[in-house]
Order: structure tokens, then sequence, then C-alpha cells
């Protein structure tokens, strides 16, 4: 009676082994497929069984990986045109098959039971083990299947050092069972490496990440800013275009006053056009056309929203910062900076913000200094705020800052908040 118990769980093992391996590879995918694979699922247990009866149970054990698991291989490669990913779904279905051996072993050792109860509980546990494996882990292992060869191997390592370390100690020799420590302790080691290769992993991970959500802000705030900066263009040229559609009716009432005497009245009258179409010009600030365009865009802000902004300060065209860099360096200090001042705008309170810029020996030195409320909150000198959205301008001024080698310092000194950078 044993000895079909024991040939039935084998047979099981298998089709819970098979199906779980081509679930993983995602062979079943079409009705051809499913056809195929079921046929030859018919086969292999035909195979087992016959094996059974030619050779002994413990040489059959030897020769497992070419009766059922090669066989199983080619099945799945002539289903998904692949070899690699299968070979790895074949050994982590081995390893999932350690489940159901577990359990029956944590059973037996509870009820104190024999070799038979633990093979009846493997049969009774395999079907509703193989379904959550299916309906829970499955679908995971399908996604790996896209990622790289290196990211494949590196999920297929665990099962293949598992699969080789319980054919040499436990099948091939008794090495598992003597109770060697060097043996025994060798999986709580590579549980060991592949925990701190994976925190490693995971940390670089993040890194890499951080990284490159600090790339895309920089690169939304470059956008946002360049968009400003064109539709303050597009503004100007409609004006322009508007002025000299307008021109000949300027010039007739111009010629209008001059034949009527009134030379004062026209004087006024070019006075004013002179004035609006000064003000819709791009302010130059310095000899770098990149601070101007920044610096004239924010101030025409901060005059619509009542806030003064002094600019002092001299750049040569060319600097060591890209302008990319430097549209995200003065972008972020000067939104910050009206931000803090719009409330006292708000409030009718007057309130100006400063900058002070300038180049020397191939640095750039900048300070914007602006009113602040109270209860700003730093930590590590770098200011912080709670609020969905804040602070993502400072941390990318910190970073463009420390890229570039530089210095950069944030504190509040008499109800003014003082943003002072070197690079």
């Amino acid at each position: 009676m044993s000895f079909w118990i024991s040939l039935f769980n084998d047979i099981v093992v298998s089709l819970f082994g098979s199906i779980l391996s081509a679930s993983f590879c995602d062979a079943l995918g079409t009705r051809r497929n499913r056809r195929i694979f079921w046929f030859c699922m018919g086969l292999i247990p035909l195979l087992q069984g016959w094996a059974y009866f030619i050779w002994n149970t413990e040489f059959l054990q030897k020769v497992y990986p070419l009766v059922v698991h090669l066989p199983l291989m080619l099945v799945l490669y002539i289903l998904t045109g692949k070899l690699l990913w299968p070979f790895f779904s074949i050994l982590s279905a081995y390893l999932c098959c350690e489940l159901r051996r577990w359990i029956a072993l944590l059973a037996v050792a509870m009820l104190s039971g024999g070799a038979v109860m633990q093979e009846i509980i493997e049969l009774v546990v395999s079907l509703p083990l193989l379904l959550l494996l299916l309906r829970f882990v499955s679908p995971v292992v399908r996604h790996l299947s896209g990622y790289s060869v290196k990211t494949q191997c590196q999920f297929g390592v665990i099962p293949a050092l598992y699969y080789g370390f319980d054919y040499l100690t436990r099948v091939y020799t008794d090495l598992l069972s003597s109770g060697e420590p060097v043996v025994v302790e060798f999986m709580p080691f590579v549980c060991c490496v592949a925990y701190l290769a994976f925190l490693l992993y995971n940390f670089s991970k993040e890194q890499t990440q951080s990284q490159l959500q600090e790339v895309q802000k920089s690169l939304g705030i470059q956008l946002t800013q360049a968009v400003r900066e064109i539709t303050a263009l597009q503004e100007s040229q409609a004006l322009t275009r508007q002025y000299r559609h307008d021109m000949r009716h300027h010039l007739q009432y111009l010629s209008a006053c001059i034949e009527n005497g009134q030379e004062e009245l026209a004087q006024a009258y070019i006075s004013s056009i002179c004035k609006e179409i000064e003000a819709q010009k791009v302010q130059r600030y310095c000899e770098n056309e990149a601070a101007n365009l920044i610096l004239s865009a924010f101030a025409g802000r901060a005059k619509k929203d009542g806030i003064d902004m002094n600019v002092q300060g001299a750049l040569p065209a060319f600097i060591m910062v890209s302008d990319s860099d430097l549209c995200v360096l003065l972008s972020n200090a000067l939104e910050n900076a009206l931000h803090a001042c719009l409330p006292f705008a708000m409030a009718g309170t007057a309130c100006s913000i400063d900058v002070q810029f300038y180049e020397r020996k191939g640095k750039l030195f900048l300070q914007v200094t602006n009113p602040c409320g109270k209860g700003i909150r730093f930590e590590k000198g770098i200011p912080v705020s709670d609020q969905a959205g804040h602070g993502i301008g400072v941390q990318s001024i910190c970073a463009i800052v420390q890229r570039y080698g530089g210095i950069y310092s944030f504190v509040v000194q008499n109800g003014q908040f003082i943003l002072r950078l070197s690079l």
C-alpha cells in the first residue's frame, strides 16, 4: 500500500512542479500550447511510472532530473521559444515544492506520524497550495520574465543554489542527514548573503530613483520657466505687432496735434507710447541673457503682486554654471521668495525682495533676501515644509550646489529669510 501511495505522490509532485513551471514562464497562454502541454504531462507520468517498475526508488531519485526535469524543460522551450527563463521557472517550481514537504514534516512532527502520513499530507495540501501559488505568485514571476538577462539570473540564483544543494546533500550523498555543521548551516548562510545583497541592491535602486526624481523635478521647473519666458516673449511680440499695426493711427494723431500747434500734447502722447513699449521689453540687469530673462520675468510677477524687487549684480555672458542650472537656481530662489512675500502683499504690508549676485574667479555668488513669517522649521540647516508640493525648490537648489562642489546656507535674521550660495 505504501508503495502505491509513494508512486501516486511522486506523480502528483511531478504534476505540481510541471504546472507551476509552465505558469511561471507563461507557456499556457494559447489553446494550442495547453493541448501540447497536457499531452506531454500524460507522457511524463507514464515514463515516470515505467521507471518505477524498471529501477529502484533510490536510483530513480538520482536520475529524476533526466526523467522529469529535462523533458519538461524541452517541452517549455518548444512552447515559449526561450531557454533561460523555462530553466529558472523549473528551478523556482522545485523550490516551491519544498513548501508541501515542510508542511507535511511539521504535521508529522506534531502528530508523531511516519513516512506514510507524510506522503498522505503532501497529497492533501498539493492542490490548495498549487492554487494559491498560481493565484498570487505566478503573475509576479511571469512579470520578471520581461526583464533583462541579468535580472533573470539574479532571480534564479537562489532556486539554483537550493536545487544543487538539495541533490548534493540529500539525494546523491547523505551529508545533510549526517549533521555536518558546514552543510546544515549552508542554506542559512545563503539566506544571509541574499538578504545583504537585497539590502545593498535596494539601497542602490533607491539612490538611483532619488537622483532621477531630482532630475525630473529640475526638468519640470526648467520647463515651467521656459513656458513662462515663451509666453512673455509671445506677449511682447503680440504688442509689437499691435503697435506696428496702430502706428499709422498714432502718426495721424501726432500730425494733427502738430498742425493745430499742440506740440505739448504730441510730446506727452509720444512719452506715453514710449513708456508702454519700454514696459514690455526684457529688462537688462547684466550681460548674461539667461539671468536677464529669469529676473525680468519674476520682476514682472512681483510688480503685479505689489511686491518690490531690487536687483544688484553683474554676470558675464558666459559663466561656469550652465544656463539650465542657473535657470533652476534663480527660478527656485525667486519663486520661494515670492511665495513668502504674498501674505504680506495681500495684507497691504510693504515688502521687497533683494537679489544680489556676481561672478568672481569663475565662481557664482548669489544672495536672495525676503521677509518671512514665523515658525520656519529647519532640519540640518535646510528649511522643510509639511505642505504638499513645498520644499522641492530647496532640494533642487541644494542638489545643484552640491553637484558643483559649492556651499549654501539658509538663515532667518530679524524677520528676513536669507539664502546665500556659492558655486
